[in-house]
């Protein structure tokens, strides 16, 4: 897994540049330390994963991220975006999300959560801080079927009280196994829960549920 560090505070990164080159299953491609020189070096790089600050001294993260995305080519669209910072109010969530990225992780995150958030983007799917995982189970919770998008499918009615739960267990990075233990249901039960979820919100994956209601148009 090739990735590339876009952090301005020079203590993160090189705390997280030693951690990555630690990692044998890590190629560390480059780092920049603003906006514009991530950009450049997304762009020359190509790297699997990219991780991003969001408070970058020239231009946001967000910025970086909807250019980056604005790249029409097959190299670049495979790139994902990490992004980690210390903000988790719902407007830099929000906008994060709507740029492109693809997870989501604050600094206090631990070296081998970070490893494992960058493992899980890299496959595809989304990482959701626990940390960020309210803001957005109250989003989806509060999304009025009449103003989906035809972008997001089609939703026959919101999701239900239980289902919310196993939204916020599954945001909150549980397995099956773990939502069964703590709502007191078996694993089967949290299977077809997971399903309706899936299909009501018209996700691929588990955790990519949540981030639908904001890449989607569910929310505004």
């Amino acid at each position: 897994m090739r990735v590339a560090l876009i952090e301005d505070h020079d203590l993160t990164r090189d705390g997280i540049r030693l951690a990555l080159q630690n990692c044998p299953e890590i190629e560390f491609v480059g780092e920049a330390t603003t906006g514009e020189s991530g950009l450049a070096l997304l762009i020359t790089s190509k790297p699997d994963v990219a991780i991003i600050d969001l408070g970058l001294p020239d231009i946001t993260g967000v910025e970086v991220t909807r250019r980056f995305r604005s790249i029409v080519a097959p190299e670049y669209s495979a790139v994902k975006i990490l992004i980690l910072t210390l903000q988790d109010d719902e407007t830099s969530i929000m906008a994060a999300f709507g740029a492109g990225a693809d997870s989501y992780c604050m600094k206090n995150i631990s070296i081998d959560n970070l490893i494992k958030a960058l493992k899980v983007t890299y496959k595809g799917d989304v990482w959701i801080d626990p940390a960020i995982g309210r803001i957005i189970l109250d989003k989806v919770k509060n999304i009025p079927v009449h103003t989906l998008t035809a972008d997001a499918a089609v939703i026959s009615d919101n999701l239900t009280d239980r289902e919310l739960e196993v939204l916020q267990l599954i945001v909150n990075g549980c397995s099956n196994a773990a939502i069964a233990e703590q709502l007191c249901i078996t694993v089967g039960t949290v299977k077809t829960h997971v399903h309706s979820i899936l299909n009501k919100l018209a996700a691929s994956d588990r955790t990519q549920a949540a981030v639908r209601a904001l890449r989607s148009g569910l929310v505004s």
